[in-house]
């Protein structure tokens, strides 16, 4: 079982907080009978911890956190001042021991204080980046990107790219079977790339459910079928100009791309759960051979399809 550090300090953003919650503090896997992760909240003053909007109760202190195999700093509203020296010391320890270190917003200054971002790429809130950079000048602050995976620490940006933090850890350490089940159950997209620009143009709508979302539903059931433009647009029952213009509209992403994102989250779940080899794979999820299937999550995910069924398959006999 891993174990789960999430420090609150008074303060404490309750948005920042729950995302944290939503990703983590589920144990169970929905498939699993076994717990997989210990979630606790941590604090250097165990007890009553008010926030701006709420209050809680932690009963533990940065004690436990110090054994944790994830230590997460969520943002206070105090935003300029400096963690204890109790919460350093817990960073630098984490840092030492090889513990994954989780921080967005303005917590990602502790991560400052505390050294961890010397010499390694890291983000925060685009209002905060300025500063970061001149506060930590030896940081890579990266200030148009949700987050930033450098080694074992992981940068945020705003609050909502928590989620597309923690998603990505959880799918890095964890495989996407576990990454995937927790975003259906938060309602969020499995997964949004780090290098995503923070800033967004127009506001974000949600797919129209009568036209887009019987779709999108049907793709990802037909996914080794042919599904360019023309045969979607087709589909949809729109010339291919507007089915393409509709479908950036209202997802945010081209057919083509949001296609194969689908196709290689499903690859994840083969490699992981089948004995099928990365050809059979790469059929089943409509990439047509190997060498596309390769190269497209090595793209999207930075490792190849083989070492990915190296680190998470739960089979045993699958071929590569």
């Amino acid at each position: 079982m891993r174990t789960i550090a999430v420090v609150v300090e008074e303060g404490v953003e309750a948005f920042g907080l729950g995302c944290l919650v939503e990703v983590w503090a589920e144990p169970y896997h929905p498939e699993d009978d076994n717990p997989v992760f210990d979630f606790r909240l941590c604090s250097s003053t165990p007890g009553t911890v008010r926030g701006r909007t709420l209050e809680l109760t932690v009963e533990e202190s940065l004690d436990w956190a110090a054994g944790a195999d994830l230590v997460a700093i969520t943002p206070a509203s105090q935003d300029s001042r400096p963690p204890s020296a109790a919460v350093t010391e817990l960073l630098q320890h984490a840092d030492g021991r090889g513990a994954d270190v989780l921080a967005h917003c303005s917590a990602v200054f502790a991560l400052g204080e505390a050294g961890l971002l010397d010499g390694r790429g890291c983000t925060t809130h685009w209002r905060f980046a300025a500063q970061l950079a001149q506060q930590f000048p030896d940081a890579d602050v990266r200030p148009d990107v949700l987050y930033v995976h450098d080694g074992n620490v992981l940068t945020g940006a705003g609050s909502a790219a928590s989620l597309d933090a923690s998603l990505h850890l959880m799918r890095d350490r964890f495989g996407a079977r576990h990454a995937n089940a927790a975003a259906r159950r938060i309602v969020v997209p499995p997964h949004r790339d780090g290098g995503q620009a923070q800033f967004i143009a127009a506001p974000v709508r949600e797919v129209e459910a009568e036209t887009f979302g019987p779709l999108l539903d049907w793709i990802a059931a037909h996914l080794a079928e042919r599904l360019d433009v023309p045969s979607l647009a087709r589909r949809a029952m729109m010339s291919e100009r507007t089915f393409a213009r509709r479908f950036r509209d209202e997802t945010g992403s081209t057919p083509h791309a949001w296609v194969t994102g689908q196709r290689v989250q499903r690859a994840e779940e083969l490699l992981e759960t089948s004995s099928l080899s990365v050809e059979e794979v790469a059929r089943a999820v409509g990439f047509g051979n190997a060498a596309t299937l390769r190269a497209h999550f090595g793209r999207v995910r930075g490792i190849s399809p083989a070492i990915y069924r190296q680190r998470f398959s739960r089979t045993t006999g699958a071929s590569v």
